[in-house]
């Protein structure tokens, strides 16, 4: 479960910073090294945003983890 957590992270922080270059510079990093809207940038948007939906779950496992130290 550990690998999948760091993995998810590190997804959704690569698409944390395509999200800054963009608003920052107009430049989305994503469709420039992979083109835009081809099937491969869907693929990385893709896997960043179900990156981010399963760490939603992490809030309950914080939260889990806080209880049990108490």
């Amino acid at each position: 479960m550990k690998g999948l957590d760091y993995t998810a992270l590190t997804l959704v922080i690569i698409g944390a910073i395509n999200w800054g270059l963009i608003g920052l510079f107009r430049l989305d990093l994503v469709s420039l090294l992979f083109g835009n809207m081809t099937w491969l940038s869907r693929v990385v948007y893709t896997l960043v945003g179900i990156s981010g939906m399963y760490l939603l779950s992490l809030y309950g496992r914080v939260t889990e983890m806080g209880s049990e130290q108490m």
